[in-house]
């Protein structure tokens, strides 16, 4: 497979103008094979205002005719491999460290978006603040920040529906094991839902989301 290309910055959509980021965390948001920039940046309504909001852009092309962009391959073989997560999360990182080097980061992701954002945090586990699992998974394999992941054990919202036929059981056993092991857990199986995103998830991210502003506001240092 070809090398991967950086994401395009010029893609990414933004809640807030450069001049009202600044003292604010971020919630970069990941959308799904097939999709683009736009699909998750229609969520940020239902998000706390308090959040700046990106939406980035995945860097591939699936092929015709399925539209939108993709983080990674997923017809054949090499779509199980792991290393492709990898790649695609490395991607991400690279352009938060351009963006906002200094800036709490909390992810949120649908499906693949949601597999990055996991592979993401196993990369860089001092990096980010906590991640939002919708409809996704944990890549099986071992990655050397895993240890100082479980040891950090960041918050992870995990939400997936009874329904969802896209995502192999065998991703979905491991992913019930793997978390509970590096992350602080909590999520809901929704009763019905397919591969999507319903309101009652919504209610539940947006609690989610919510108590972590309020552990970010209390980590912040106080100005004297």
């Amino acid at each position: 497979m070809a090398e991967i290309p950086a994401l395009d910055d010029s893609a990414a959509l933004w809640s807030a103008e450069p001049a009202d980021r600044s003292d604010r965390p971020l919630l970069v948001l990941l959308h799904g094979y097939g999709a683009d920039e736009r699909d998750l940046f229609a969520l940020v309504p239902f998000l706390p205002p308090d959040f700046v909001v990106a939406a980035v852009r995945a860097p591939l092309t699936p092929p015709w005719p399925s539209p939108g962009y993709s983080w990674y391959p997923i017809e054949g073989l090499q779509g199980r491999d792991p290393t492709h997560t990898t790649d695609a999360a490395s991607l991400v990182i690279d352009w938060l460290d351009a963006v906002a080097p200094t800036t709490p980061v909390g992810l949120l992701g649908f499906s693949q978006g949601a597999a990055v954002a996991l592979q993401a945090m196993r990369l860089r586990p001092e990096r980010f603040a906590f991640a939002v699992n919708l409809s996704g998974y944990a890549t099986p394999g071992e990655l050397p920040g895993d240890s100082a992941l479980a040891e950090r054990r960041p918050p992870v919202f995990w939400g997936r529906g009874t329904s969802d036929d896209v995502i192999p059981p065998a991703l979905v056993e491991h992913t019930v094991t793997w978390l509970p092991e590096h992350t602080d857990l909590s999520g809901r199986v929704y009763p019905g839902l397919t591969h999507s995103v319903s309101e009652p998830e919504l209610d539940d991210v947006r609690v989610f989301l919510e108590k972590r502003l309020a552990g970010l506001a209390a980590e912040k240092p106080v100005e004297k």
